[in-house]
């Protein structure tokens, strides 16, 4: 009897030896800063096994992330085709390899390569604080103390007009000139018919924001969406040209989205980074920003920011 513990206990110790051993080097999700020759730029990939096979999913640097069917793995390589080629541009290929717990390989199209390196991406996992501090004015309904112009700066059309925050015309981005982990945000938004834009929170997580066709976008790209992360359930009727507010809790990747005073994301986990993210590096804090890059017309006010009480 003891000979047979011995054994059942040796086997019991080995099984989940042998599971770790069989599963893939590239199982996870990691995140991805690419320098190109025009900057930085965000990926994120998400890789699961499922009955031996994989599953691969990834987020370009701008739009949503989409499943990658044309893949494979090669020895110790996993071959991604992420951009077919067209009649204008070759394919966009990723080649990678699992070392020494990162994800190191190339970019290729054409005769361009560029140096990938993915780590994994943090857990976040944080309980909520017990307390927050008072809200606290991102804008003073004056000037753009507090905020500047990305992506293209010269091209601005972010002004301050009868105490609201407005974008003229597609142009900048505009983002806090400070950084925040876990927050409460709030914020007032009059978005017109036809118009597109998204509150950024970290500067890595879009909330989108827009009053477009409903056959341009599905749900999980519409208004009050984590951008093709999260889609708000219920939808709201839409109103363009109305204000409409928004209260946005994220502590680590927990993510609470109550708009018009109704919760429509509710304690749910933002996988990964979205389309326009300024960087990948998910476990540092970062800025609000507002895309002002799409439309132009969109109107906020009142934006304030709530943090954990110490």
């Amino acid at each position: 009897m003891k000979s047979l513990a011995n054994c059942l206990l040796v086997s019991a110790l080995l099984v989940p030896a042998l599971a770790q051993k069989n599963s893939s080097p590239f199982a996870g999700r990691w995140d991805f800063n690419v320098k190109t020759s025009t900057g930085t730029r965000a990926n994120w990939l998400g890789v699961t096994e499922k009955s031996g096979k994989l599953e691969v999913w990834f987020q370009p640097t701008g739009g949503n992330d989409y499943e990658v069917k044309d893949f494979k793995v090669d020895g110790p390589r996993l071959l991604l085709n992420l951009t077919p080629a067209t009649a204008d541009n070759p394919a966009l290929t990723w080649e990678l390899e699992a070392k020494d717990g990162k994800l190191i390989g190339v970019q290729k199209r054409g005769d361009r390569t560029i140096q990938l390196t993915g780590v994994r991406a943090p857990e976040l996992k944080r309980s909520a604080p017990k307390a927050w501090t008072n809200p606290e004015p991102l804008f003073n309904g004056k000037d753009l103390t507090g905020w500047e112009p990305i992506g293209n700066p010269t091209g601005s059309h972010w002004t301050v007009k009868d105490g609201l925050l407005v974008n003229l015309d597609h142009g900048a981005n505009l983002k806090t000139t400070r950084t925040f982990d876990d927050f409460k945000v709030h914020y007032e938004v009059n978005c017109p018919d036809d118009g597109n834009s998204g509150f950024y929170l970290r500067g890595r997580y879009e909330v989108q924001i827009e009053y477009e066709p409903l056959t341009s976008n599905p749900v999980e790209r519409r208004i009050g969406s984590i951008y093709g992360r999260i889609a708000p359930k219920p939808e709201l009727p839409r109103t363009p040209g109305q204000w409409e507010t928004f209260e946005v809790t994220l502590v680590g990747r927990t993510v609470t989205v109550v708009r018009n005073g109704v919760t429509i994301i509710d304690r749910q986990e933002i996988e990964g980074i979205t389309g326009g993210a300024l960087d990948a590096n998910e476990g540092e804090p970062g800025p609000f920003y507002i895309q002002g890059d799409h439309t132009g017309g969109l109107k906020f006010r009142n934006i304030t920011v709530s943090i954990p009480k110490r």
